[in-house]
């Protein structure tokens, strides 16, 4: 499967468009991490946690992105996008989307 943020892919034909492929995943640190992250914010620098936390869903959203434009019948998926919210402090929730097409 093939993945770009580009509205065409080199070499590539778009030969019919199957809609909107999307993926999300909503995800929250253990309590104990939480804690950690709240401390490194006092005195600054990198939040880990969180960004472990980001990786994870922005992995798990592009898995489960993949899985929808396998199930339209896609043979890529162009322009796709990131989007993230905050659902609840220490909780996110990590969107992708594009559009599944057939490729030639």
């Amino acid at each position: 499967m093939l993945i770009t943020n580009t509205d065409t892919i080199p070499g590539k034909e778009i030969v019919e468009i199957l809609g909107l492929a999307k993926g999300n995943t909503v995800r929250a640190k253990w309590f104990g991490k939480d804690i950690m992250a709240g401390l490194r914010n006092l005195v600054g620098g990198e939040l880990i946690e969180y960004t472990e936390m980001l990786t994870e869903a922005r992995e798990e959203a592009l898995s489960r992105l993949v899985k929808d434009a396998e199930a339209l019948g896609a043979d890529a998926v162009v322009n796709i996008r990131f989007m993230t919210s905050q659902i609840t402090q220490g909780a996110a929730e990590l969107l992708v989307y594009g559009t599944a097409v057939k490729i030639k």
